[in-house]
């Protein structure tokens, strides 16, 4: 049963059990079976996993559905494990990938978890062609396409492909977001027109994940109630109140008031003043995030060769990583993240604005204006404004532009956008989630696209786009990481999306707080496996 209640309630009622005049002033403020979490969550855009494509509304998904197979983002080396499917096997010609459908599971509905579901959904993702539908349409599946490519029999799901890929590479994105199973039959219950039940389900659920959504208010809160009748068991906490808190210096009031059970944005500063409070713990996690630059070469002062290859230079790695960036970035100059499949370690770009007066004036440019819009995050900010010191010293002015995340991201999509700093997150565990974000762009004139290089409208070379194509098909582990390898080291050198830094979340809680993890390098958040003790 989907739990239904308005946004104001929901803040009342809130404001209600979250208030320190109401309950002692111990961190067992808030309720045993409550986890109540601060984050800045103003880029949810919508909640539909069709459509979810943001870093916070992901957060929201994950736990809200499930999907066909699963890992454990803590050990990846124990690979795929069973979810709604119990099994699964690939025909000999390598394109067909058959799941057989685990008995007994239910929605929250009370639906019965059908192959029908789990087709439908596959479906649905791919017809209204949202942001995240590339994880699937890269199999060859189209709108026109997908009734014939994806088919429920009886029990079974199968899924016909374009051409033969490695099992792994199919199952990996099959974890991802978009890839989670809908009731088919409440969602067309609230279908709108052709939306396929999009507009409702931006802000409802029909999963069988471990949470349904109670309410959700956009740049305020988020608020998850526990399905007691979760196949996996019924999650400790009975409801997750996920509060838009900007500030860290706010998140950490609240922190240290007991207001709340976790804070995840908190500045290099506040971590090492709650890391000397002995009510409180920090928890480092290494994560997949990569922060970048992206140089828009619709831009023709950013599609300069020079301009490139000077901003190169003009980025203060060691200075930001050694001060604001403190202990939550570390420099990683390339698109896969460390602990990835051909992860690399060639951080040779370096700070040097010398360097980049000598390349800007080899190549003729001898100043120029552009625009960035950052997301009205400290960090953002920070490195915007420090980037914007070091152009000023190279003769290029720097214009920043702040917005809300949604706002970035709604311009950013539809390449408006010269200069974007933000991050990049896996959509599933394996290398060529980046390398056909970063390096592919089968299509730079097209009115739509979702992958970075399109973004920034840029031209990748056909010789870097066989190559991302090719590594995607390959079977053998040593042979497909020599793939990555190369093929960063050719991207590291001419392209204009320049990966800078790879994220170490540093989250901060009441001691009290167990089984937390952010997703570690290749997923979301899980509340399921949080508890709560008293201290």
């Amino acid at each position: 049963m989907t739990f239904q209640i308005t946004a104001r309630a929901l803040l009342l009622a809130s404001a209600v059990a979250l208030s320190p005049l109401a309950l002692p002033a111990a961190w067992a403020a808030t309720p045993a079976d409550t986890l109540v979490v601060a984050a800045t969550i103003d880029d949810i855009i919508s909640l539909d996993p069709a459509q979810s494509f943001e870093f916070s509304g992901n957060d929201v998904t994950q736990n809200l559905y499930d999907r066909l197979v699963h890992f454990d983002p803590l050990a990846l080396d124990k690979g795929f494990q069973p979810s709604l499917a119990e099994s699964w096997k690939t025909s000999e010609d390598g394109k067909t990938l058959t799941l057989t459908m685990r008995e007994g599971v239910k929605f929250q509905s009370g639906n019965p978890v059908r192959a029908e579901d789990a087709a439908w959904s596959i479906q649905r993702a791919v017809k209204l062609d949202k942001s995240p539908a590339f994880i699937l349409t890269q199999f060859g599946l189209t709108p026109e396409n997908v009734e014939q490519m994806v088919k429920a029999e009886g029990n079974t799901l199968s899924i016909t492909m374009d051409k033969p890929y490695a099992e792994t590479f199919v199952l990996n994105c099959l974890t991802a977001s978009v890839a989670s199973v809908v009731d088919k039959e409440t969602v067309m219950a609230n279908v709108q027109g052709e939306d396929l039940g999009n507009t409702w389900l931006s802000t409802n659920s029909a999963g069988s994940g471990p949470y349904s959504l109670a309410a959700w208010r956009p740049n305020e809160a988020v608020q998850l109630v526990a399905n007691e009748g979760y196949f996996q068991g019924a999650p400790a906490m009975k409801r997750v109140i996920v509060r838009n808190v900007q500030e860290s210096s706010a998140q950490r009031l609240q922190l240290e008031q007991g207001d709340i059970d976790v804070a995840r944005n908190l500045t290099p500063t506040d971590v090492e003043a709650v890391a000397g409070n002995d009510a409180l713990k920090i928890t480092d996690e290494p994560r997949g995030r990569i922060l970048y630059m992206g140089l828009s070469q619709k831009d023709p002062l950013l599609s300069n060769p020079a301009v490139i290859k000077a901003m190169r230079h003009l980025v203060n790695f060691e200075g930001m990583a050694g001060s604001f960036l403190k202990g939550q970035w570390k420099i990683h100059q390339n698109f896969l993240p460390e602990g990835y499949l051909g992860a690399s370690d060639d951080n040779s770009w370096t700070y040097d604005v010398e360097a980049a007066k000598k390349i800007l004036a080899e190549g003729g440019v001898t100043g120029g204006t552009v625009t960035t819009k950052v997301r009205d995050l400290r960090e953002y900010l920070d490195v915007a404004q420090t980037l914007q010191a070091s152009m000023a010293e190279a003769g290029l002015t720097l214009n920043i532009e702040q917005m809300t995340g949604a706002q970035v991201l709604d311009a950013y999509r539809a390449r408006q956008v010269p200069i974007f700093l933000g991050e990049w997150g896996p959509d599933y565990a394996d290398p060529q989630t980046n390398a056909s974000t970063f390096a592919l762009n089968p299509d730079n004139e097209a009115e739509k696209g979702s992958t970075l290089a399109w973004r920034n409208s840029y031209a990748v070379p056909a010789e870097m786009q066989a190559a991302v194509e090719a590594a995607v098909t390959e079977g053998d582990a040593e042979k497909r990481k020599t793939m990555y390898l190369d093929l960063q080291k050719q991207y590291h050198d001419v392209a204009p999306i320049l990966p800078l830094f790879q994220r170490v979340e540093q989250t901060a809680s009441q001691k009290g707080v167990e089984g937390w993890s952010g997703g570690g390098a290749v997923t979301s958040v899980q509340y399921r496996s949080v508890t709560k003790k008293a201290e």
